[in-house]
């Protein structure tokens, strides 16, 4: 691992007051930092903690981290790229701030992959939403008509749900793939080993196999 030099600000993350008060969590956030940062002429000049949502932006904790980092001409290091958002716009905002960030779970994470990969997690979170309301759907039809019309309209309704998810999904995507092989990587297998490698997930979470990049290309915007 490289050394690290200059001021940093640790930025971690809870999601409930009952973690905050038991330290649940934040042990594992700063051993992961300080185990990033290990080796080199570096300081730590503040250590911010938030107890907050994920899905909320309005941190003040992250706002007067960044101000930190600004006033001291430090980077923000975080031991999870989850600690900050699984919303794309929040992630957009943060890299327009001007500060540089770090994620200790992905050190060389240039800022497009870290946008994409703010931008999966969001894609699964908004699908399993979508799957949960067509089931939801289905089943309150089932339950006036058996076997009804009402039923295949929600499948219907969720089918195209899918859809639409899935083509947002390749949308954010192919960007990445398209880097990928620009670096001189062109077979879609080894297209898949590279996304994998980069911790890329599907959209289903997993792991990448050619079939899957090949059906991502395939719902590519012209």
């Amino acid at each position: 691992m490289a050394e690290h030099s200059g001021k940093w600000i640790s930025y971690l993350r809870v999601s409930t007051d009952r973690q905050g008060q038991s330290g649940l969590g934040l042990d594992a956030q700063r051993a992961a930092v300080l185990a990033f940062l290990n080796g080199g002429k570096w300081t730590l000049e503040a250590e911010f903690v938030e107890i907050e949502s994920g899905r909320r932006s309005d941190r003040p904790q992250l706002a007067a981290a960044l101000a930190a980092c600004k006033k001291h001409r430090a980077k923000l290091v975080v031991a999870k790229l989850d600690r900050l958002s699984r919303n794309v716009a929040f992630i957009s905002k943060l890299m327009e701030s001007g500060v540089e960030f770090v994620a200790a779970d992905m050190p060389h994470a240039n800022r497009l992959t870290v946008h994409i990969l703010a931008a999966v997690a969001e894609h699964e979170r908004e699908a399993i939403s979508t799957r949960t309301k067509a089931a939801l759907a289905a089943a309150k039809a089932r339950g006036r008509v058996l076997g009804g019309p009402k039923i295949a309209e929600a499948r219907a309704l969720g089918s195209a749900a899918n859809k639409s998810s899935a083509d947002r999904f390749a949308a954010n995507i192919v960007p990445l793939i398209r880097q990928i092989q620009e670096s001189g990587v062109t077979s879609l297998r080894a297209v898949a080993a590279a996304l994998s490698a980069r911790g890329v997930p599907t959209a289903r979470g997993g792991g990448w196999s050619a079939a899957q990049v090949a059906n991502v290309l395939r719902r590519a915007p012209t």
